[in-house]
């Protein structure tokens, strides 16, 4: 499939969910740009921590900086990915000037172990912002409690934000509602609105991949007679939750509170479809993207994702296809008794734990090349 078809039919931008050295020095990156219309990048803290020990790309960089007096392991890991996205930043420029900022991002997530800290958040959001020094950089910042006074502050100063590990569509309106705040008070503050933008990034396949071995033990516990209707949900809930996400975000921006921001030429805030990958090998490689693709809209696709729709994916305008059915998927769900609130919370929870745990195996490979550097120099004296 031409994926160029997807933004230029249906209205959805691709990004790409993978960053690594490699495919910035080879060129890939900036082939995925031109020839399948990348529009963006994502990264988090397993992408990079994935990049950094699973591969060679940056042994000359850890060994050249380990040697450096002062450093840490977090500072390294910094510097390395600063790099990363600087580059990758400078491919995608072109995409964002010539859509006038609505695309051409690349986006840092502030450190994990900040999750649940208000004030933290915001002064590393500054702090990296500064560094990166790009405008086409969009901060990650998760949507936590503590995330929502975080993404309404940075805002108000004009920072791009994208809020990550969004579940539950309640999670999607407040992350809405702190947007709009922060934009009221830049635009009070005589704040250019149209210079700012943001995304909400809902993760999808964790979703089924949380809800379905539940289901499996609620059918086999059922009576004969609800079993099929509950094994009809199966690998359906995540896609479900998310079309009627997309329709809240319809309704939200019919609203006067974002009309009257629109009328100032403020971007509304797209949602994000992330977790695209299917995890479970009994459904279709490319079921998440191929369901979702809708106008308004951004997936960010794993490579072996993006490689599958392009040697066997179909576009079509599917987000919001088949609504009844996407609420009785939900209405099932809780006649079950599985309460999806309870899930999403849950799946914050341990994406929170899983970067937090990336970022601790990450420093401590590094660590573990910091500690060696005096030995390495002395065998080399």
């Amino acid at each position: 499939m031409d994926l160029k078809r997807i933004h230029r039919e249906y209205g959805q931008s691709l990004w790409l969910d993978y960053i690594r050295r490699d495919l910035l020095t080879s060129g890939e990156f900036a082939r995925l740009v031109k020839e399948d219309g990348i529009r963006g990048v994502t990264s988090n803290p397993t992408i990079f921590e994935k990049a950094i020990t699973g591969s060679d790309d940056y042994a000359a960089d850890l060994d050249r900086l380990a040697k450096s007096q002062g450093q840490t392991a977090s500072s390294i890991y910094e510097h390395l990915a600063v790099q990363d996205l600087q580059q990758a930043a400078d491919v995608l420029r072109p995409v964002y000037d010539e859509s006038e900022g609505y695309d051409g991002y690349v986006n840092m997530e502030v450190s994990p172990y900040l999750a649940h800290d208000t004030a933290g958040t915001i002064a590393e959001a500054l702090r990296l912002r500064s560094k990166v020094n790009r405008d086409n950089l969009m901060i990650k910042v998760p949507g936590t409690p503590e995330g929502m006074p975080a993404i309404r502050e940075l805002t108000s100063r004009g920072v791009n934000v994208n809020i990550t590990l969004l579940f539950s569509r309640a999670a999607c309106r407040q992350v809405a509602d702190a947007y709009m705040a922060g934009l009221e008070t830049f635009a009070a503050q005589g704040g250019d609105v149209t210079r700012v933008a943001s995304v909400a990034s809902m993760f999808v396949s964790r979703l089924d991949a949380l809800a379905d071995p539940i289901l499996e033990q609620r059918i086999a516990a059922a009576p004969p007679a609800l079993q099929p209707e509950l094994r009809g949900i199966v690998g359906k809930v995540a896609i479900a939750n998310a079309k009627l996400a997309y329709q809240d975000w319809k309704q939200l921006c019919r609203e006067p509170r974002w009309l009257a921001l629109a009328a100032r030429g403020a971007r509304v805030q797209r949602l994000l479809w992330a977790s695209t990958g299917t995890k479970d090998p009994r459904l279709s490689d490319v079921l998440y993207v191929e369901s979702l693709i809708g106008p308004d809209t951004i997936d960010t696709v794993p490579p072996a994702t993006l490689e599958a729709l392009r040697d066997h994916g179909t576009a079509e305008n599917r987000l919001e296809q088949n609504l009844p059915d996407a609420e009785r998927v939900l209405a099932t769900l809780a006649k079950s008794g599985i309460s999806l609130d309870e899930l999403t919370q849950r799946l914050l929870d341990d994406g929170v734990s899983k970067f937090s745990s990336a970022f601790d195996a990450l420093f401590a490979s590094i660590d573990k090349k910091l500690h060696a550097a005096p030995t390495e120099r002395e065998l080399h004296a």
